[in-house]
């Protein structure tokens, strides 16, 4: 399954095989989305369908594979299916015949690893009633009320909807200002937009339009403008913004540019913010100066695109790292939200994009395990402001002047 491409809440669909789960995901998308079957195993890859929600917008429902699958193939189909925990942002166990057992403690365990929460669907009520004392039992052991369903007959999904809009976590469906905070009315916002060979043709890249539409919803003014005219727009107009935003890879232009007395900060390091986990970037970056010969560098791709010959991942960071720190480093890249290759203790850091294209639930999984290993995280533009020497400017927008402890510089 491709994952992590759509920027919506994604809602996971649990339980065992032939317990109905895909005829509920056809029934609240109206739609038959997914192979309906008698025979238990049908499902195999998760299987992804995006739905829209009133009072939430569009979601992503994602049919899974049977949890008590068997078999060599078996193993493989519930490895997905326990992949898929990392990126929903609302899991749907699905249980009937009255019954919670190994198989779905080892979901809960899941769920619970990866803070995320989940109700309890008992299907088939047509076949196997739901007892009152299995259900006092389950609201005692888990605090989890369980919704009664048949989707044989005609029960009301509205039910389940509305347990989805009140379990749904709002920052899943209702996005942050990116700079609301650092702007009022009125204010001019400068956004410095290089068009090289990784724009997209005849468009801007998704933060760029992230950014221009936020200011736009603070009722501010955006400016646009290439790197190449920023000096003679700056002199000519004698505009004074509040903010300028650059693409971290012209970070060394827009310092000089740029007069220090307006604040200046990247595209990617705005999104850290929003979606990363900031604060570790905060103490990872500054360990790029500790990197030796022979460390290993994971750079995480979240998005999936054709890799040019100055890809900014796979080409520039690592060519500015190893500049910077004169060492002989070894570099990795994952893209997507695919396993690790390998342990993520092999790892010195890691460099995460700033993940425009997945949501704030998938990036801080991603960086999970090495945060719990206590491995220096950064992100790409965090990285590239230190390696460039403008890191304490670039972060000052965000971080108060008495809070640019040691650790920070």
């Amino acid at each position: 399954m491709k994952k992590g491409k759509e920027n919506k809440a994604h809602i996971g669909i649990y339980g065992r095989r032939n317990y109905g789960k895909s005829s509920i995901i056809n029934k609240l998308a109206g739609q038959e989305i997914a192979i309906v079957s008698d025979k238990a195993g049908t499902t195999s890859d998760p299987v992804k369908k995006s739905i829209e929600i009133t009072g939430i917008g569009p979601v992503i429902l994602i049919d899974t594979a049977g949890i008590d699958d068997i078999g060599e193939l078996g193993k493989k189909r519930i490895d997905k299916t326990s992949e898929t925990i990392k990126i929903i942002d609302l899991a749907i166990l699905v249980i009937s015949y009255n019954t919670i057992g190994e198989f779905e403690n080892e979901l809960i365990k899941d769920f619970a690893k990866y803070n995320t929460p989940y109700f309890i669907i008992h299907n088939k009520s047509d076949i196997c009633m739901l007892e009152s004392k299995f259900k006092k039992n389950i609201y005692e052991k888990y605090q989890k009320k369980i919704i009664e369903f048949n989707t044989s007959k005609n029960f009301d999904t509205e039910i389940i909807i509305e347990v989805i809009r009140k379990t749904l976590p709002e920052s899943t469906y209702k996005t942050p200002s990116l700079i609301g905070d650092l702007v009022k009315y009125g204010d001019i916002v400068l956004l410095i937009t290089p068009i090289d060979i990784e724009a997209p043709a005849g468009r801007m890249i998704l933060p760029q339009v992230q950014l221009i539409r936020d200011i736009l919803d603070n009722d501010c003014v955006a400016i646009v403008i290439k790197e190449r005219e920023l000096d003679a727009f700056l002199r000519k107009t004698k505009i004074k913004p509040k903010l300028a935003i650059t693409d971290s890879q012209i970070f060394l232009k827009a310092d000089a540019s740029v007069p220090k007395d307006i604040p200046l900060t990247g595209f990617s390091i705005v999104l850290a913010r929003l979606k990363g986990e900031f604060d570790y970037y905060l103490k990872g970056t500054p360990h790029i100066s500790e990197l030796q010969d022979g460390d290993r560098v994971l750079l995480l791709e979240s998005c999936t695109h054709h890799v040019s010959c100055d890809d900014i991942g796979r080409v520039k960071i690592p060519r500015w790292i190893s500049n910077y720190t004169g060492k002989k480093l070894k570099y990795d890249v994952v893209s997507g939200l695919d396993k690790l290759n390998r342990k993520i203790t092999d790892y010195s850091i890691v460099i995460q994009c700033g993940g425009c294209m997945i949501t704030r639930k998938q990036l801080s999984n991603r960086l999970k395990s090495a945060i719990d290993a206590n491995i220096p995280v950064t992100n790409y533009g965090m990285a590239i402001a230190y390696i460039q020497g403008v890191y304490t400017r670039a972060i000052a927008p965000f971080v108060k002047t008495d809070e640019l402890s040691i650790d920070y510089l």
